[in-house]
């Protein structure tokens, strides 16, 4: 079986928080969603680029989601999720995605 990639589980984690707290209007349980994969792609950064790296792409993790707030005023919701997505995707495919 394939492993997926951190950077698709953290970009799916953000998208997909978003989305089931949205179509089911339950925040707590786009919250579950998105802590899962945080604590998935968290793993996956520390087995795959070490300690360090890992802290620091959870925090950019933490911070897509805290920063996708305001951004979404500006921009909407959608973009601005999509867009956090891809940032926090690409910073994790460049610091451990494409070490393994």
């Amino acid at each position: 079986m394939a492993k997926v990639p951190a950077a698709a589980v953290a970009a799916g984690g953000l998208i997909g928080g978003y989305g089931v707290a949205r179509w089911t209007r339950k925040r707590q349980l786009g919250g579950v969603v998105l802590a899962v994969a945080g604590a998935t792609a968290a793993q996956q950064w520390r087995q795959q680029a070490g300690g360090r790296a890992a802290t620091a792409l959870t925090v950019a993790y933490v911070a897509g989601f805290a920063g996708s707030h305001p951004l979404a005023k500006k921009v909407g919701a959608w973009p601005a999720v999509f867009g956090v997505a891809g940032a926090v995707a690409l910073a994790s495919w460049a610091v451990a995605d494409r070490r393994g």
